[in-house]
């Protein structure tokens, strides 16, 4: 949201004091997949606020920490990924969309769209196929749970972002562009 310095409250009153008004906070538009990433994220820093406790203030190290911190990260990443899919914000170049002929330029962003979902189905394929070959024997190293839990985690992310990609996909084919195409455009044009 872009304010003109005309809009804006005078910051300093005539009383001489500093008076200043925080925004509302509004978290309605937060999708299911922000609340997950944010729970793993509070357990991953719990987790670790616990590992430098029992390590620097007991001086017994809980050993379990630092391989359940991983798997959070672990957690906290593919997650976190789905909110990337879900704003469209992730890693994309547009300045060669700018030189190509429109309908070259909807033929590739289509393709984009195209690949993204299929990349997510795979992977999300692939991570079913690992977790049937690993089954329930393989487990962690320090904590006696299967390993499973943490891809797990990483199929739910997958099968997520394809969803998300492919609602997406459709998004953009009713809306007849992307963002590749017009760059000045956003999520928020719907």
């Amino acid at each position: 949201m872009s304010h003109s310095i005309d809009d804006m409250a005078p910051v300093m009153g005539p009383d001489g004091e500093f008076h200043a008004q925080d925004e509302a906070v509004d978290l309605s538009a937060t999708k299911p997949e922000g609340w997950l990433a944010l729970a793993f994220f509070w357990l991953l820093g719990l987790t670790v606020f616990y590992q430098f406790f029992t390590r620097y203030v007991l001086n017994d190290s809980a050993a379990w920490t630092e391989e359940i911190a991983r798997y959070l990260l672990i957690a906290v990443v593919f997650t976190g990924a789905t909110i990337g899919v879900v704003k469209n914000n992730h890693i994309q170049v547009d300045f060669f969309y700018k030189f190509m002929p429109a309908r070259m330029a909807r033929f590739m962003a289509t393709m984009v769209d195209v690949l993204r979902t299929g990349f997510f189905v795979a992977a999300t394929i692939l991570t079913v196929m690992m977790m049937l070959k690993l089954g329930s024997n393989s487990r962690m190293t320090m904590v006696d749970l299967p390993m499973n839990w943490v891809y797990g985690v990483c199929l739910l992310g997958f099968a997520i972002m394809a969803l998300r990609s492919a609602q997406l996909a459709l998004f953009h084919h009713r809306r007849g562009y992307t963002v590749l195409e017009r760059p000045e455009s956003s999520m928020d044009d719907r």
